[in-house]
């Protein structure tokens, strides 16, 4: 289930609602590209400004869609523990095969609060668990040695790693071995981060380029190294384009120059600014998806 290509989805929005066909018709096409898994309501899913509703919906959705092809792994962290236990339970209700967990934002728990946290979730849902590390939006850094307490808890089965920092993921695994599965947060990292024993990403620009990424991944799994390597390098320039502002801006604004979903977003997100919308125009270009 954890490895591969496995892309954050984005949720397309039609006149301020979630836009059901459009998601539908991203879920056929990755499919059909060789995705991996799927994470809906993720932070690329713009999670943060859907309410209870429209997120149990769109986990529904995409589990219905999807039709047990590909592994459905809801986005389900909040910053409240009962909140977390709360989301989790419905994801599983409805039908996803995991959950991805972003440990808690905003309040800083220490390590032990961290450890607790997830064992709690564990605990009261019986699904298989992504921890989430992305300190550079949640302001704490799940450490390797927090990671190895978790990995003991028999439902935490991966971790999604986002912290950029090679030197972590190594100390990762060198703790916790095959207990858990580390997977790339970032594109960037993603062929550097298999190299170490890795097993995939939770891409960005899977959104865009899903075969690209889904090839990589599997050519690196058959031993092809010269050919991972080279889609490496032919994803670069995109994986720059997909953070020239936040995440997901420029994902949905290039999905919409590729005719796939409307250009909208929930404020606080909003469009792009026009020298960025040109430099992303001409990057799609240059990489032929316009």
């Amino acid at each position: 289930m954890f490895k591969g290509s496995i892309v954050a989805i984005v949720t397309p929005f039609k006149k301020g609602g979630v836009d059901e066909k459009a998601l539908c018709n991203l879920i056929e096409w990755h499919i059909k590209q060789g995705t991996d898994a799927i994470v809906p309501c993720g932070t690329t899913g713009e999670s943060a400004t859907l309410d209870y509703e429209e997120h149990y919906r769109v986990i529904e959705i995409t589990v219905k869609a999807v039709n047990r092809r590909i592994p459905v792994i809801a986005g389900t962290g909040a910053n409240a523990t009962d909140e977390t236990i709360m989301i989790t339970k419905k994801a599983k209700q409805v039908g996803a095969d995991a959950a991805l967990l972003v440990s808690p934002y905003y309040n800083k728990p220490t390590q032990e609060g961290l450890y607790r946290h997830y064992k709690e979730v564990a605990k009261a849902v019986d699904i298989p668990i992504v921890l989430y590390n992305v300190p550079g939006r949640t302001a704490v850094n799940i450490l390797p040695s927090t990671v190895a307490r978790l990995a003991e808890i028999k439902n935490i089965v991966a971790i999604k790693e986002a912290t950029g920092d090679m030197k972590q993921v190594s100390e990762v695994i060198r703790l916790c071995g095959d207990r858990i599965t580390v997977i790339s947060g970032d594109d960037f990292t993603t062929l550097t981060l298999l190299a170490l024993g890795g097993r995939g990403v939770i891409s960005v620009s899977a959104n865009v380029a899903p075969k690209d990424v889904a090839e990589m991944c599997a050519a690196w799994e058959m031993g092809n190294i010269e050919k991972a390597r080279r889609l490496h390098y032919k994803l670069e320039p995109l994986n720059t384009a997909m953070f020239i502002e936040t995440n997901p801006i420029p994902a949905k604004t290039a999905l919409a120059m590729m005719g796939k979903i409307k250009e909208e977003f929930r404020l606080p997100l909003c469009e792009m600014s026009e020298a960025n919308k040109e430099k992303l125009r001409k990057t799609l270009k240059d990489y032929g998806l316009i």
